[in-house]
């Protein structure tokens, strides 16, 4: 199908989009336009005005700070992707943008986009709780921080206001001794995780788990950390029979969704198969 017609506008700064934004009502903002065009197309919404970031400066670029990355909201699925300091320092992150959609979709679509369309069945957030990563939002009053697990709110749904654009993603470096994965099963047609796992595990020097943190997405209307698991896994040496207990309550307390594909009792029963799965993928991937 064909749009319903509506008003281009092209940015080339993030304070222009922002007066765009808030002159121009029921504006849509456009990023890699794969979550809004497809919309679009399919009269889903009917935006007036549609707001292109791509032409602003500085929005697509990694930047390495010690302590944490700081990922531009346009940078591409692909940048992550191929990045060898993404590849080295976080290695979760660029797993998880190389398991989505095909190659063009990379090549276009951006880390900022996926996270502010806040599909339930989108890669990035597994990974993004798991991380504790912190998202930047600018409006016109300035800049605020968001935490990962307080910006899903709900299906296609997040803590941005009206008035902000998402600019940055912030992603902390794990501490030495640390391993992650990130694993799905995707829906053969769409690629969308039925069910996906990111498992950040660390481990002291005797074996002993300092701390895991494990981000689930696909299960509910939103990603989700899996928090009994991590507890259970916190202290302990990390046996066949530890994380399998542990991976049991990885559906805690979830509403799972349901579709023609999957039901939510196979989705939950996914959650727990995944989580082991990834927990045991992570642990072996800690280097001494």
């Amino acid at each position: 199908m064909i749009p319903a017609q509506f008003e281009y506008h092209a940015p080339t700064s993030v304070p222009e989009a922002l007066r765009l934004l808030a002159s121009l009502p029921d504006a849509k903002l456009l990023a890699g336009g794969h979550s809004l065009l497809p919309m679009m197309k399919l009269r889903l919404v009917s935006p007036p005005h549609v707001i292109d970031l791509g032409r602003i400066q500085g929005l697509r670029e990694i930047r390495d700070t010690g302590s944490a990355l700081t990922i531009g909201a346009l940078t591409t699925h692909w940048m992550i992707e191929s990045s060898p300091v993404v590849k080295s320092k976080v290695p979760v992150l660029a797993e998880a943008a190389s398991r989505i959609g095909d190659i063009q979709v990379r090549n276009l679509g951006t880390i900022g986009g996926s996270l502010a369309h806040s599909d339930p069945a989108a890669d990035y957030p597994a990974a993004a709780l798991a991380l504790e990563c912190e998202l930047i939002a600018e409006s016109p009053k300035g800049r605020r921080t968001i935490r990962a697990g307080d910006f899903f709110t709900g299906i296609f749904s997040t803590a941005l206001r009206p008035d902000e654009i998402l600019v940055e993603v912030r992603v902390p470096v794990p501490p030495p001794r640390t391993g992650s994965v990130y694993l799905k099963f995707a829906h053969p047609a769409s690629g969308f995780a039925v069910v996906g796992v990111a498992a950040v595990v660390t481990l002291d020097g005797r074996g002993v788990c300092q701390q895991a943190k494990v981000g689930i997405t696909g299960v509910g209307p939103t990603g989700y950390r899996a928090r009994t698991t991590e507890a259970l896994l916190a202290g302990k040496t990390l046996t066949d029979e530890t994380i399998e207990a542990a991976a049991q309550r990885a559906d805690e307390g979830v509403d799972a969704n349901q579709d023609l594909f999957a039901t939510a009792e196979y989705r939950l029963h996914l959650a727990r198969v995944y989580t082991k799965r990834a927990i045991k993928a992570a642990k072996e991937r800690v280097k001494a």
